[in-house]
């Protein structure tokens, strides 16, 4: 019951209830190439990024490149561990359009990482805390250039 545990390990839930103490991390994954600044060119190239779990191992990742229409399964690198960092990968061919990059980690358990909508439909959006961890976005526009859309 310290200050850290009560005030940063607490979340917000729907109808002004709290969760308390949210030790176990939620999987997550995060794309970190293509990323903001980079500059792309047309042409093959590999989506990078890392997932983990507080649950144990990471199952699967998958990447979307249409804003998550479909959903196609990346290449996890070994070892998988639990708990631990897990790297993936993905290749794409950009021709040029605009794209949404995105990633999504499924660990042993079989718990899929949300969008951010779903957790707010689950948690309310008063929520907050150290374990957040929707889908993300990056924005590749038709120049090539990468943002970060959220």
């Amino acid at each position: 019951m310290t200050r850290e545990e009560t005030s940063k390990y607490t979340e917000g839930v729907k109808d002004g209830k709290i969760r308390q103490f949210s030790f176990a991390m939620d999987a997550r994954s995060i794309i970190t190439y293509p990323a903001y600044p980079q500059q792309l060119q047309k042409g093959w190239m590999e989506i990078r990024g890392i997932a983990w779990s507080g649950r144990g191992k990471i199952y699967k990742v998958e990447v979307s490149t249409d804003g998550g229409k479909t959903w196609q399964n990346a290449r996890l690198q070994d070892p998988v561990l639990d708990k631990a960092h897990t790297a993936f990968r993905y290749l794409w061919e950009w021709k040029g359009g605009e794209a949404e990059l995105m990633s999504r980690a499924i660990d042993e358990t079989g718990y899929i990482q949300p969008t951010m909508k779903q957790l707010i439909d689950a948690r309310g959006k008063d929520m907050g805390g150290y374990h957040l961890n929707p889908v993300t976005s990056w924005l590749v526009q038709r120049n090539g250039r990468v943002l970060f859309k959220g």
